[in-house]
């Protein structure tokens, strides 16, 4: 893969607030010439934007985000969230078993609680991301610069230490990016990466629903997200069928 395209940090990570004055100077003026009655209105339409920028986990307005990789080669790129975990061991297990290669995104916290799992994922040959420190599901998209940057940072250095090289990835908490992501990953040399196949595998839903939804994704260019640590196992079935679907299709589970 041509990882130099791939792999893009932000350059200018407040550029937004560039977007948000100006689009609040016309608020102003439209609130002056015609009254509240309209500038109310206008001023609630020009913050959507600003709220699709963090709600929509492919929005690239404040920051490029990865979700497909280019071209139509016969390659995905699966991805790990939320370990490691006790699920982490058979799943590397059956990564080997298809000769597949595969970026688990890590929560610091839950690393430094299982080393040897960190460790067992760079000899065998995969990647590790940062996935945040602690993983503030509820509250990640509202945190302010400071916390933002600490829970990103914080994992880096945790991360860094356990594998023994820096992350050089990202995914957001729940896919949601708000504008205070982008300088923390820009100082660390870390690019966003998103999703184009994702089954809900996180959220309780059984493997035979997962797969119903995830199946149709798998595709040339694939970036699949996966996830790991549910108490029924559910993760590693999914797992399994869909290194069995990747062969039949004749694709090939690829780091970039």
């Amino acid at each position: 893969m041509q990882d130099a395209q791939l792999h893009q940090p932000p350059t200018r990570p407040y550029r937004w607030w560039l977007w948000l004055v100006a689009s609040q100077l016309v608020v102003a003026w439209v609130w002056w010439r015609l009254g509240w009655q309209i500038g109310l209105p206008f001023m609630v339409a020009t913050h959507l934007p600003f709220w699709w920028g963090v709600l929509w986990p492919y929005s690239r307005m404040y920051g490029p985000v990865l979700s497909r990789l280019p071209g139509d080669a016969p390659r995905v790129w699966l991805t790990i969230d939320d370990g490691p975990s006790a699920d982490t061991r058979t799943l590397l297990d059956m990564l080997d078993a298809h000769d597949a290669k595969a970026t688990f995104f890590l929560v610091a916290e839950r690393a430094a609680a299982r080393p040897d799992l960190v460790k067992e994922i760079v000899l065998r040959g995969h990647d590790i991301g940062n996935h945040s420190n602690r993983h503030p599901q509820a509250w990640f998209w509202a945190l302010g610069p400071r916390r933002m940057r600490d829970e990103i940072s914080s994992a880096q250095t945790t991360l860094t230490d356990l594998a023994g090289r820096a992350p050089r990835w990202f995914r957001a908490v729940v896919g949601m990016s708000n504008p205070f992501v982008q300088a923390p990953l820009r100082d660390l040399n870390l690019a966003r990466v998103a999703w184009s196949a994702r089954g809900f595998d996180g959220v309780g839903r059984s493997a035979d629903a997962v797969m119903s939804r995830l199946k149709p994704s798998l595709s040339p260019g694939a970036i699949v997200l996966l996830h790991e640590g549910g108490a029924d196992g559910r993760h590693i079935e999914v797992m399994r069928r869909v290194l069995e679907i990747l062969e039949d299709r004749g694709l090939r589970a690829e780091l970039p």
